[in-house]
C-alpha cells in the first residue's frame, strides 16, 4: 500500500510540474500579449505561480515522508496533543508575508490601470456600450466631442489605432457585463448606471518583431444571462492613417442617412 500511495504522490508531482511546463507548447497557455500591461500583469502571473509551484512540491515531498514514516504498525499507547505553537506561527506567518509580498508587488500596475489620476491625457476616443448580448461603441463625430448630436455607432467592432493610448469610457444598459480582452491583459465589469474609464495601449510590436496590428477577440467574461456564450466583439487594431481613414468614412455614413450618392 506504502508503494501505491508513493506512486499516486509522485505521479501527481510529475504529471502537476510538467503541464505547466508543457502548457505553452500545447497551445494551453495565455495567449501572447500585445499590450503595454502585458509585461508586469505576466510578472505578477509568474510571481504567483513560482509560489505555489514551490507549496506543491514541498506539500508532495511531506505527504510522502509521512507515507513512508507513519504507516508503520506502532503498539505504544498513542499520546495527546494540544498542538504546536510554533508550527502555527509558521504556518499561519508564511501565508501573510507571501500575501504582502503580493500586495505590495502588484500595487504599481493596478495603480498605472485603475487610478484615473495615472491614466494618460487626452480625451476618451469612444463609449463602449455593452448590453443583452452585444457590444456597440459611441465615436465622436466631426466636432470630435463625445455625447452630441454628430456621433456614430458601430456595432461588434472596437477600432482603434495601435502605438497610442486609447481612453474610453465603459457602461452597460441593463446588467453587469465584463470588457476583456485576453491578449491585453485587461479585464473590466460593465456596472449598470457607471461610467467606467478604462485605458490601454497596443504595442506596435511584440517582442518577435511582429506588427500588433489586427483583430484580438472581445469577449464578456461576465455571466449575464442565457445569451451570454455569444456575447462577443472584436477589437480592430490599425495603422493611425487607416484608423483616420475608417473614422471619415463611418461619419459620412452617419451623415449620409443610409442615402448613396
Amino acid at each position: 500500500m506504502r508503494f501505491l500511495a508513493t506512486f499516486l504522490f509522485l505521479a501527481l508531482l510529475v504529471f502537476g510540474v510538467w503541464s505547466f511546463q508543457a502548457a505553452e507548447s500545447l497551445g494551453m497557455w495565455l495567449p501572447p500579449h500585445v499590450s503595454s500591461f502585458g509585461p508586469d500583469i505576466d510578472g505578477l502571473f509568474y510571481l504567483i505561480l513560482w509560489m505555489v509551484t514551490f507549496f506543491f512540491v514541498l506539500t508532495e515531498a511531506v505527504l510522502i515522508y509521512c507515507v513512508w514514516r507513519f504507516s508503520k504498525k506502532d503498539p505504544s499507547k498513542a499520546q495527546f496533543s494540544h498542538g504546536n505553537h510554533k508550527l502555527e506561527l509558521l504556518w499561519t506567518g508564511v501565508p501573510a508575508l507571501m500575501l504582502l509580498v503580493i500586495a505590495f508587488a502588484q500595487m504599481g500596475t493596478w495603480a498605472d490601470m485603475r487610478f484615473e489620476s495615472r491614466f494618460p491625457e487626452g480625451e476618451p476616443i469612444a463609449i463602449a456600450w455593452a448590453s443583452q448580448f452585444d457590444w456597440r461603441f459611441q465615436y465622436p463625430g466631426a466636432d470630435g466631442k463625445l455625447g452630441t448630436m454628430d456621433d456614430f455607432e458601430v456595432a461588434h467592432d472596437f477600432v482603434v489605432p495601435v502605438g497610442e493610448d486609447v481612453k474610453f469610457i465603459l457602461r452597460s444598459r441593463d446588467v453587469i457585463h465584463s470588457f476583456s480582452v485576453p491578449q491585453f491583459r485587461l479585464k473590466q465589469d460593465a456596472m449598470p448606471g457607471m461610467a467606467i474609464p478604462v485605458w490601454f495601449r497596443v504595442e506596435p510590436e511584440n517582442k518577435r518583431g511582429e506588427s500588433n496590428v489586427g483583430d484580438y477577440e472581445l469577449i464578456c467574461m461576465e455571466l449575464c444571462g442565457w445569451g451570454h456564450y455569444k456575447m462577443a466583439g472584436m477589437v480592430r487594431v490599425l495603422p493611425r492613417a487607416e484608423y483616420d481613414a475608417w473614422v471619415l468614412d463611418q461619419q459620412a455614413r452617419f451623415l449620409s442617412n443610409g442615402i448613396e450618392e
